[in-house]
């Protein structure tokens, strides 16, 4: 049995998904375990990919407990977790009225004379389990059987075809078993959810089915045939990705079939660029925009994924859904408040998401004329907004005075606004750190420099290109160059010759 490895008590998304309850009929299930007599035993249910308790309960002399409720289980993936965390998974749909027997004892040959409580329980075994009452469970028990000894004979295939490593014709025959194998391994899980459609275990079998890739033939015209080829591979795959998980199942919800599912297509698949991201939310939300708690997961799920995202440019993502979501009264789940305050972050957000173009910045100055953002003619322009006494700026500061100093001959200009209102210390910094810059001066924000670049913390660093476009943001310092670099690299790529 495979080890249970804890349980997660924070809920990530905005709200707690609710399945559907029935308050007059509820759940009972009961549990017969030999071997484990007045030990506590722990109902949990998956939740994505991570695992969460419904309930705990004591055996009693006989090893039996009844976990039992009011209002029905939520559909899902559920499992009974034992001591030494050893436990095993069941299904649950219509009927919560069930009960299962096992076995909780030494593995054979296992040294049970470990006084730690935790080693008590390493070398125990679950054995024997029995459904009575629930067919959904007994054919679970069998397709879970079946597939593992599938899986076990295509490992030892793949074994045998490394051990016959620089034997080419032994391992061209074991390659063709083990294409046999799999696909072989295809057509049943394929006749299994055929047989078991309209269930739970149905959907999660048909899950597991890969994509066939059908496209047509490229051209004989064509310059790079296997290029399109590969490119059409590509769209078709993403196009169909989704076309073996059944988004009307809330079941998928509590099983951790969709989180997955949702973590390859959008980490592996999709293009990370915010348009891309974008264009596949809208798809992906519009084929389970039935089923009230599948979108309510689906959303909340890349909603939560991007609003953490480390990559530059995917707050576009959050402004997406939030304007196509959350805003726009699509959310019920969520609060009032929830609403108020996302809206509110989305529009400190937009104007300074990268592609828009800039808000022009007019402020005095270190030289006691008044600059303008807009005013500045250059290649790349560097804004930067700072404090002369903040601690990480004291680190990002000299660094980006090296840069200026080595390149502000070749189209780069910085324009630092202080966020502080102390002139004698803002003064003092850029003399004594020969600051030659564009040092702008506003400490009443009457630019508004702050609701424009979403300015929460310092440094922060913005890179406009020649027509103020924004190109890049929120970027250390030391990375400033190399994006430079990079960018001037892929629009000469493009075909693109820039003007300083």
């Amino acid at each position: 049995m495979k080890k249970y490895t804890g349980y997660i008590i924070a809920f990530l998304f905005s709200a707690v998904i609710s399945g559907g309850v029935n308050a007059q009929v509820g759940y009972n299930i009961s549990l017969n375990c030999s071997g484990l007599q007045k030990q506590t035993v722990k109902l949990a249910y998956h939740l994505g990919t991570s695992q969460y308790l419904k309930d705990s309960l004591v055996t009693d002399a006989g090893g039996k407990c009844t976990f039992k409720g009011r209002e029905k289980l939520a559909p899902g993936v559920y499992m009974l977790v034992f001591p030494g965390n050893k436990y095993f998974e069941f299904l649950v749909e219509d009927d919560q009225t069930f009960s299962v027997s096992c076995n909780f004892k030494p593995a054979p040959s296992a040294d049970t004379k470990q006084k730690a409580p935790e080693g008590k329980w390493k070398n125990y075994e679950i054995t024997g389990i029995k459904f009575s009452g629930s067919e959904l469970n007994d054919n679970f028990l069998k397709y879970q059987s079946a597939w593992q000894s599938l899986q076990q004979k295509d490992s030892e295939l793949k074994k045998q075809y490394e051990k016959a490593k620089g034997n080419a014709g032994s391992q061209e025959e074991i390659k063709k078993s083990i294409t046999d194998q799999e696909f072989m391994m295809k057509t049943w899980l394929s006749s299994q959810a055929l047989k078991y459609k309209g269930t739970l275990l149905g959907a999660i079998i048909k899950s597991i089915i890969p994509v066939d890739i059908a496209i047509k033939d490229v051209p004989a015209s064509a310059a790079n045939p296997d290029s399109v080829k590969r490119f059409w591979s590509y769209i078709y795959y993403k196009s169909h990705f989704f076309d073996n998980t059944e988004l009307t199942n809330p079941g998928l919800i509590r099983s951790p079939v969709l989180a997955t599912k949702l973590e390859q297509f959008f980490s592996d698949v999709v293009i990370q660029s915010p348009d891309s991201i974008n264009k596949e939310t809208d798809l992906l939300l519009s084929k389970c925009r039935n089923q009230k708690e599948v979108y309510q997961y689906v959303t909340s799920w890349i909603f939560n994924k991007y609003a953490s995202s480390q990559y530059m440019g995917h707050d576009a993502v959050i402004v997406h859904i939030a304007d196509s979501v959350y805003l726009a009264g699509k959310a019920p789940w969520v609060s009032n408040e929830f609403i108020s305050d996302l809206a509110k972050k989305v529009n400190r957000i937009k104007p300074n998401l990268i592609g828009k173009k800039a808000t022009d910045l007019v402020m005095s100055s270190f030289s006691g004329n008044f600059v303008a953002l807009f005013d500045i003619k250059a290649e790349f322009t560097i804004l930067y907004f700072w404090e002369p006494d903040c601690g990480h700026c004291k680190e990002a500061t000299p660094k980006l005075k090296e840069f200026y100093d080595s390149n502000r001959s070749k189209g780069i200009e910085v324009f630092a606004v202080c966020t502080k209102d102390n002139k004698e210390l803002w003064e003092k910094y850029i003399i004594d750190h020969n600051l030659t810059w564009i040092n702008g001066w506003d400490p009443e924000r009457l630019s508004h420099f702050d609701y424009f670049y979403n300015v929460e913390s310092t440094p922060l660093v913005y890179i406009l290109d020649k027509n103020k476009k924004i190109i890049a943001k929120r970027i250390a310092v030391e990375d400033i160059g190399p994006f430079i670099d990079s960018y001037r690299e892929y629009q000469n790529s493009l075909g693109f010759r820039v003007t300083r």
